[in-house]
């Protein structure tokens, strides 16, 4: 079995306390930005309002969202999108200067603007999240080739199955850690690849909602096949950071190479 070794790519991020959100300076910015900048560039195309199509208009303002989302937050975005259709409605369209739109093209541009303005920023927001950093945590490291070794050296998927459940009960400060073969009974809350947890349909954010209650699967596959999953028993400690819940999910993989290679675990 091939595995991966060398420098280990997470994505970006630090996890932290799960405390009430705060708005970071940055976050301020990106707010004011987002309910700002679509009206100075709306008034910047007042003069030119004649001689530039809607249609224009419109992608010049889809612009401004996307770098206020791609510099912001999501919150940001969804602000710039919302404000950049009111001042295209009100600067831009037919008659000028009110929130009313007379003709039904400019009214299906203006649904345009805010829908796509809506889209760029969740992509926008998403794409930062998912930017990739290196892993320079030693210990971080350390479990992730342990666990290589591990399955490479062994035949026994049970083996893995334990040693991981141990690394990842030390790793995410759990309470309790047990894996389950085959079976998705339930609808636990989910870690995610990417760190987060789904809830239902809810996206939930470890690092400002803290954990959900009860359990939590992480799921573990071999060549794209469900194979199992682990349980997490949240700890009673902070929540772990975003690097080492990605971390979490590799070793999630690693059992999942080792179950697809030697056999399920059952029992």
């Amino acid at each position: 079995m091939s595995m991966v070794t060398g420098t280990w790519k997470l994505r970006r991020g630090a996890g932290k306390r799960a405390t009430p959100r705060t708005w970071s300076l940055r976050d301020r910015l990106a707010l004011t930005a987002g309910l700002a900048a679509p009206l100075l560039v709306s008034l910047a195309l007042v003069p030119f309002r004649t001689g530039v199509s809607h249609t224009n208009a419109a992608l010049i303002l889809v612009v401004v969202v996307v770098a206020v989302a791609a510099l912001g937050s999501r919150t940001a975005g969804v602000v710039a999108a919302l404000s950049a259709a009111a001042w295209f409605d009100f600067f831009l369209t037919r008659p000028y200067e009110t929130f009313d739109i007379t003709a039904s093209a400019d009214i299906g541009t203006a649904v345009l603007l805010m829908a796509v303005g809506l889209i760029v920023s969740q992509l926008a927001a998403r794409a930062r999240r998912l930017e990739v950093m290196t892993v320079t945590d030693a210990a971080h490291l350390a479990r992730i080739h342990r666990t290589a070794d591990l399955v490479q050296s062994v035949n026994s998927a049970d083996t893995v199955v334990d040693h991981v459940r141990t690394e990842l009960t030390d790793l995410l400060g759990l309470r309790a850690c047990r894996f389950e073969y085959g079976s998705l009974l339930g609808r636990p809350p989910r870690l995610e690849k990417d760190g987060s947890v789904t809830a239902g349909r809810r996206t939930w954010n470890p690092d400002t909602d803290g954990w959900p209650e009860g359990e939590i699967e992480l799921r573990a596959y071999g060549n794209g096949h469900y194979l199992g999953r682990f349980l997490l028993t949240p700890g009673p400690g902070p929540v772990p950071s975003l690097q080492a819940r990605l971390v979490a999910v590799i070793l999630a993989d690693q059992t999942g190479a080792a179950l697809d290679t030697a056999g399920p675990v059952r029992g």
